[in-house]
């Protein structure tokens, strides 16, 4: 019996880790091509970075809604697949594919004509409003490809292929690296090992970094296309691409608590960067490289959130409540080891890290001081990553909507508000007042964890 239980539990672990790595991996590669896009953009200067950071939450608003949808069809094809229901999993995808192309038109109008508003919005300087205007503007020029890629990803990780996204991710991630070589920097001649030779650019600056990434985006968008045309288990091929009511009412009932928690909490973001934005550039340019280098430390748990939103959905088309629990007590455990690690390494390497994108003393004593904050309560934000994709998974967005609202709101930006608006306090307490939403999300998380109301099959709940 004990015998029987190891096996299954290795193949648990296997399969857990077969999932979840490509989506870290891939996330890796992204955050690294951020950093490198970041100190690109660094080298001309805190302008450049203040400019290009400005915007980066509103960046996040508009990526999280089209995420937030894309939930809604990886729960029912997560549990079309554990039903082994190929037939339902393949109408849903067609479904997906209508909601890439009318909510990518409806935010190609909505993002480029509000390009020029947005950084008036942000409160940015005068001095770089025009600016971070045109890169806001370039940089969403591709929004269907951008939609494509976001819906579609998500759509494979739900049938179990990780991989795919991964390597598009890559070639994205590579052509976006290059194409910033030789748009933001002007022709010069490069020395390397006692060679010298002329590396050819366009010099654009800002507006070619902007570039680089929206050619970068459009190539990864057709990329996943063709594949997701391919994929032997949930190609929409032959589907007609209509609206289905009896696949999208389901849909949509997981999706939107979940567009409106994301929608809402990156709101939140955008309110919390313009009060941000509003203490100066060097509270902007601190802040900016600071959630550049911290994405990269919350990879972990975001890579597992994945898989455990898959495998719960798995769980719960198959109706199987002993694999439910089985795998929230092997998630839970392996999410935490992997934030203290992740996390004690960011208190260790935050100035260092930080120094590579500025070098600033007053932006790299700030940037460090912060990120070491954070540092500290990844672990508990990493228990509160992990239930919320189990709960993604098996369709229950409702509750960690109303948290994650509260949390962001009721603590976030109110407490930042009294600290810089009326106590006159700078960014250390308004991140602060971050750590203390992810404490409380921590909190209401591992309660409904002990009550058991996050597993729809748990019969005591």
């Amino acid at each position: 019996m004990k015998k029987s239980f190891s096996r299954l539990n290795t193949g648990m672990m296997m399969t857990i880790l077969a999932l979840a790595w490509p989506t870290m991996l891939e996330q890796l590669l992204q955050t690294a091509v951020q950093y490198i896009d970041t100190a690109m953009v660094g080298s001309l200067g805190t302008r450049a970075t203040a400019a290009v950071g400005a915007t980066t939450t509103v960046n996040w608003l508009i990526n999280s809604s089209i995420s937030a949808l894309a939930v809604g069809f990886l729960s029912f094809i997560a549990r079309a697949c554990g039903a082994n229901d190929r037939e339902g999993a393949r109408k849903a995808v067609s479904q997906a594919v209508l909601a890439v192309l009318v909510v990518g038109m409806l935010f190609t109008v909505l993002t480029l004509s509000l390009s020029g508003m947005v950084p008036v919005w942000m409160q940015v300087d005068e001095s770089i409003r025009e600016l971070a205007g045109q890169y806001f503007f370039i940089l969403y020029l591709p929004m269907l490809p951008r939609c494509a890629t976001i819906i579609f990803g998500t759509v494979l990780r739900a049938a179990g292929d990780t991989k795919t996204p991964m390597k598009i991710g890559v070639l994205v991630n590579l052509l976006n690296v290059i194409l910033n070589f030789l748009m933001i920097y002007p022709s010069r001649t490069i020395t390397l090992f006692s060679c010298s030779f002329t590396m050819p650019g366009l010099g654009w600056g800002v507006l070619g970094a902007a570039a680089a990434s929206a050619i970068a985006f459009t190539a990864g968008g057709i990329a996943i296309t063709v594949s997701l045309w391919r994929h032997p288990m949930v190609s929409p091929k032959g589907q007609k691409i209509r609206p289905d009511m009896e696949i999208l009412r389901p849909c949509m009932k997981v999706a939107l608590p979940n567009m409106l928690q994301r929608f809402g909490t990156s709101l939140g973001y955008v309110a919390f960067a313009a009060m941000i934005n509003a203490l100066g550039e060097i509270s902007t340019a601190a802040h900016t490289i600071a959630n550049t280098v911290e994405s990269a430390f919350y990879i972990p748990g975001y890579g597992m959130q994945t898989a455990a939103a898959t495998l719960a959905g798995n769980a719960y088309g198959a109706k199987d409540e002993k694999k439910m629990r089985d795998l929230s007590a092997m998630f839970i455990p392996i999410e935490i080891g992997l934030m203290i690690l992740s996390g004690g390494a960011l208190f260790l390497l935050a100035p260092g890290l930080v120094g590579l994108f500025s070098q600033s003393p007053e932006v790299i004593r700030l940037g460090s001081t912060v990120l070491r904050m954070v540092a500290v309560s990844e672990p508990f934000y990493g228990f509160s990553i992990i239930m919320e994709g189990m709960m993604q998974g098996v369709g229950k967005t409702k509750q960690p909507f109303v948290y994650n609202i509260a949390g962001m709101w009721l603590v976030r930006i109110v407490g930042t508000f009294i600290c810089t608006n009326l106590l006159g306090l700078g960014l250390i307490s308004a991140w602060a007042c971050m750590i203390a939403h992810n404490l409380l999300l921590f909190v209401l998380f591992l309660r409904c964890y002990i009550k058991g109301s996050w597993n729809p099959l748990n019969q005591r709940a």
